[in-house]
């Protein structure tokens, strides 16, 4: 186990979570689609007493058995758990501060997984660097591009 540091965008909601980064894990469910955007999305199950929540996020009851917990000021999705409790919850890997240790495992409802996204290592490759429009939008704002 890991003691790792986490939240969202705005840095609103904190956390720090005791993790085994190499049991990270894939989900393609669609309802995880739809609660994040993306086409899966990434997950580390942490045990609950090891999760400390600086601040108490928002939960959105998701379905009859899931919520969600995220922040209301920004957006971002935090993780998943069950309605009926369970020791566990799911964080998403990208809210963590520094995701690289992690290490996906397996994925889950792959009956919902999007044949196209499973393997992009063939398609070309820009750095944000690259794009100078963008670049110069935030020092136009003032700050520094983020990685």
């Amino acid at each position: 186990m890991q003691t790792m540091d986490g939240g969202c965008q705005c840095g609103h909601v904190r956390y720090t979570a005791q993790v085994t980064p190499e049991k990270a894990y894939l989900c393609h469910c669609k309802m995880c689609r739809k609660a994040t955007g993306g086409v899966s999305i990434a997950f580390i199950n942490a045990p609950k007493d090891q999760v400390i929540w600086h601040r108490e996020p928002d939960w959105y009851q998701s379905s009859p058995i899931g919520r969600r917990p995220f922040c209301s000021r920004c957006g971002t999705p935090l993780g998943f758990d069950f309605v009926e409790g369970g020791a566990n919850i799911d964080l998403t890997v990208g809210s963590f501060d520094d995701p690289s240790p992690f290490k996906p495992e397996l994925n889950y409802a792959i009956e919902s997984m999007l044949d196209a996204w499973t393997d992009v290592r063939h398609l070309p490759g820009h750095t944000s660097a690259e794009n100078t429009k963008v670049i110069e939008m935030w020092k136009a704002a003032g700050v520094e591009p983020p990685e």
